[in-house]
């Protein structure tokens, strides 16, 4: 058959195709069908002709209109896919975003109060509180008029004067911005200062978008306040630094700015300079606006913002406005711009730099006041509108699950699919109650949320505001607030979605603990409710870990230290009414090996069917990329033991550096490399190959020069200067003395010491600085044991094991 294809081209414009045979030349159009006759003109017809062509195959119109359609719909559907991804990237949504929506997430803000123990955080929310109307009366911390502040509503935070527990609340704040009142909803979580509930401003600093630094004027930055710090950079959490205390003997708050940016590597400037000092305070000058802001009336509720500026303070707050702009100009490129060129920055130009830098946590505006005199802190307020982020400045990120955990932009947007994630977890009389931050979406009552981690539905009954203790109902939340709900089965840092997303949120930070006690009920009939509250605490604190020592079968707890632990068990009497016996605080030493060591070990069992061979053959070493972790490397070539059995090998090595053969504690910074070995037909097995493993490092450990770690803590001691010398002879006895710095009126002391050397601490610094000195306790570092005690351990242990077998 020959073909030929001929276009022809009709009045209407389309196009046909022609198709020949002998006898007749058949045209095919996509549109009207076209007959041809024999003498080459063409005549209209609705059909084409009857003829058909035997054995061939033909494409009819219908037909390649379908092939065409369906070419088209998914064109469409890609186009409509590139056009969905388009639209959810955050520029296209911000342009998307309605006007009252835009508006509302401008006035949100969601911050932490966190500082170093007794910088008065809790008596700073306390007044921001007051001053919002959410509290119609203020109670100081220690409770001694029998209410104590409203953050603080477990009983033990108003007997010891501390926080334990991180509390959320929320208040509005109205304030004039360009000359109109601007309402901001600001939700607020004051967090603990004592290193033991460290885990408590970790997770508040996960899910926060700014923070206030509180600091002491007198002391500046604390050993705390470096933790503090480093877990607000942690999270990149952008803060302004409010320098409290400011009516006490020897204020300083250009101290506290000078080591913001010496200590902290942080650009700091005061936005404010005080009128007044110590008990002559009076209120500040604000830098920026170049006024002076004073507080009046009862409890300091009135606020006179004047024009006017002390005359022998004028030249001091121009040249700290000076400072200002050059700190700016060294951060933010506008502002160097206009200093480079000898130009004076508007007011306009200075607020918005400060806001954009202390967002990308370049810069902290530095504000002051004295919040147990009811001073200066409703400015420290505006600062927080003015300068810290709304829930879309930050830049929040999810791992998208389909796509291997790829990161994903999360948008604060009422009409997107919800994303949020559980920060904390609390048992209440009302049953578990959960706190989550909305990072995308709305939550409304009664919705199906989807949990990331189990791929559970569950149905959220009843969404609440938190004040403390206190709650209030709501019917939703919008994307970029924080909440608490009831009847969610969950553990702390779980994601929830609406089912429509694969998304998962990074959780937060969990130090190792360092401290661990034997715990176990006076009575046997307390065996239940000891096992329910050691459920309930772990599964509200994370740092909180319990588990059953297969040897001694004792009950372990373990934290972050003494008053960690004192507190549960001070919890467990008061809440569950059970009275537990604690035996001596067990250290979590560690194990290491300090040299290479060859090892050739054979296993060889027989026991009347088949029986267990396996032989291993290589060296331990300390591990050279990293002191704390172990590795476990395959060298055999050939094949002599098949890669099955390398694996129980492997599984092995995990097994026997959990449990040391010195102290029984974990070993760390290990290297185990197995080089040869060999099977039998029979005899050889995984479980042989895992026990010859663990036989063969603890018969090398020795020759590999074992040795104990012990924990080094990291203490800081602050006490008056009177006590310095009481304070060196006790500490000397400790640990080493790396740093003190000595006050006005305050000596601070930073030391390395054994954590073993730490137990009973605070009742020698109590005795030494007659009840006025206080102590802060983090992990450093481990460091080989001094050999006499390595020796009293190792002894120790073998006696308990000895005392063990004869039972």
């Amino acid at each position: 058959m020959r073909v030929i294809r001929a276009v022809a081209t009709l009045n209407s414009g389309s196009r046909a195709v022609a198709a020949s045979r002998t006898g007749g030349v058949r045209y095919f159009t996509m549109g009207s069908r076209v007959v041809a006759n024999n003498n080459g003109s063409f005549s209209g017809s609705s059909r084409c002709s009857s003829e058909s062509l035997s054995g061939r195959r033909l494409f009819s119109a219908s037909s390649m209109s379908r092939a065409a359609a369906l070419s088209a719909a998914e064109l469409a559907l890609k186009q409509a896919k590139e056009m969905a991804t388009a639209n959810m990237t955050p520029e296209a949504v911000a342009a998307r975003m309605s006007p009252e929506e835009a508006k509302r997430l401008a006035t949100v803000r969601n911050i932490g109060i966190a500082a170093h123990i007794d910088s008065g955080k809790t008596t700073v929310t306390e007044r921001i509180l007051f001053y919002t109307g959410r509290v119609k009366a203020i109670h100081e911390v220690r409770g001694r008029d029998g209410v104590g502040a409203k953050m603080d509503s477990m009983e033990l935070e108003r007997e010891r004067g501390i926080t334990i527990q991180s509390a959320a609340t929320f208040a509005d704040w109205r304030m004039k911005k360009n000359g109109e009142d601007e309402t901001y909803h600001i939700n607020i979580i004051d967090t603990p200062g004592h290193i033991d509930f460290t885990i408590e401003v970790e997770r508040a600093m996960r899910v926060l978008d700014g923070a206030v630094m509180v600091l002491c004027a007198v002391s500046g930055v604390q050993s705390q306040t470096i933790t503090v710090d480093r877990q607000m950079k942690r999270y990149n959490v952008p803060r302004i630094s409010f320098v409290n205390k400011m009516d006490r003997m020897g204020a300083n708050p250009f101290k506290a700015v000078e080591q913001i940016n010496k200590k902290l590597k942080l650009a700091a400037a005061a936005i404010q300079i005080p009128i007044g000092a110590e008990k002559e305070f009076e209120g500040v000058i604000d830098l920026v606006e170049m006024r002076a802001i004073r507080n009046d009336g009862q409890r300091g509720v009135n606020v006179k913002v004047s024009k006017e500026i002390p005359a022998d303070l004028k030249e001091f707050a121009q040249q700290k406005r000076q400072e200002l702009i050059e700190k700016l100009a060294d951060v933010d490129p506008e502002i160097e711009e206009l200093y480079l060129e000898e130009q004076e920055p508007t007011v306009a130009q200075i607020k918005a730099a400060i806001r954009r830098q202390t967002i990308a946590c370049k810069f902290t505006p530095v504000v002051m006041g004295s919040a147990i005199a009811d001073k200066s802190v409703q400015p420290m307020l505006d600062a927080v509108c003015e300068y810290l982020p709304n829930p879309s400045d930050i830049t929040n990120t999810g791992l998208d699950k389909s796509k291997g955990e790829a990161p994903v932009q999360l948008i604060p947007y009422n009409s997107l699919p919800f994303v949020g994630l559980a920060f904390k977890l609390e048992e209440n009389p009302y049953g578990q109650l959960t706190y989550i931050r909305v990072y995308q979406g709305s939550l409304k009552k009664g919705q199906y949320l989807y949990n990331s981690r189990t791929d559970k539905k569950v149905r959220i009954p009843r969404i609440v505001r938190m004040h403390s203790n206190e709650m209030e109902d709501v019917a939703e939340i919008g994307a970029g607030e924080i909440c608490a709900v009831f009847g969610v089965d969950c553990a702390s840092g779980d994601t929830f979605t609406d089912g429509g997303l694969p998304y998962t949120l990074s959780s937060m930070y969990v130090p190792d603990a360092v401290m661990s006690l034997s715990i176990k009920p006076k009575r046997s009939s307390d065996a239940d409710a000891f096992s329910k509250a050691m459920n309930r605490f772990m599964r509200e604190d994370p740092t909180f870990r319990l588990h059953v020592d297969e040897e001694s079968e004792e009950t372990i707890i373990s934290g972050m230290g003494e008053l960690h632990l004192e507190i549960y068990v001070e919890r467990l009497r008061r809440e569950y009414k059970v009275d537990c016996e604690t035996g001596q605080p067990r250290v979590s030493y560690r194990e290491t090996v300090t040299r290479k060591a060859d090892f050739d070990f054979l296993l060889k069992r027989q026991s009347g069917g088949p029986g267990d061979y396996a032989r291993v053959v290589g060296f331990v070493e300390p591990n050279p990329h990293h002191a704390e972790e172990n590795h476990f490397e395959t060298r055999v070539v050939g094949g002599t033991i098949p890669d099955k059995y390398l694996a129980a090998c492997g599984k092995g090595f995990q097994e026997v550096t959990n449990k040391g053969p010195l102290l029984g504690h974990k070993v760390i910074g290990s290297s185990m490399v197995v080089t040869d070995g060999a099977t039998h037909v029979t005899d050889s097995s995984d479980y042989a190959f895992n026990l010859a493993t663990q036989m063969a490092f603890k018969k090398a450990f020795n020759d590999a020069g074992g040795q104990v770690l012990e924990p080094l803590m990291k203490t800081t001691i602050s006490a008056p200067s009177e006590f310095q010398g009481n304070l060196l002879l006790l500490m000397n006895k400790r640990g080493t003395i790396v740093d003190t710095e000595v006050g006005a009126d305050e000596f601070t002391m930073v030391a390395e010491c054994s954590l073993n050397a730490m137990f009973g601490f605070s009742t020698h610094l109590r005795a030494a600085t007659q009840g006025k000195g206080e102590f802060s306790m983090e992990f450093s570092h481990y460091a080989p044991a001094p050999p006499h005690l390595q020796k009293e351990l190792v002894e120790k242990h073998e006696k308990e094991l000895a005392a063990k077998r004869t039972k």
